[in-house]
């Protein structure tokens, strides 16, 4: 792949509040983040954290 057809990505985490997930992922979503996965935050289950990814550019 050339280099200038190779995307870059940036990448964020953020903490998601249980009661209100679905208005915290729509925000990101309006701004062009793509959600990749949830994972249990370091206080557990009860504190996901989201990790995103979008095109750089």
């Amino acid at each position: 792949m050339s280099e200038s057809a190779r995307v870059r990505w940036e990448y964020a985490t953020i903490p998601l509040l249980i009661h209100n997930t679905k208005a915290i992922l729509d925000s990101w979503g309006v701004d062009g983040w793509e959600l990749v996965t949830v994972l249990p935050g370091p206080g557990g289950a009860d504190q996901p954290v989201a990790y995103l990814k979008r095109p750089v550019g």
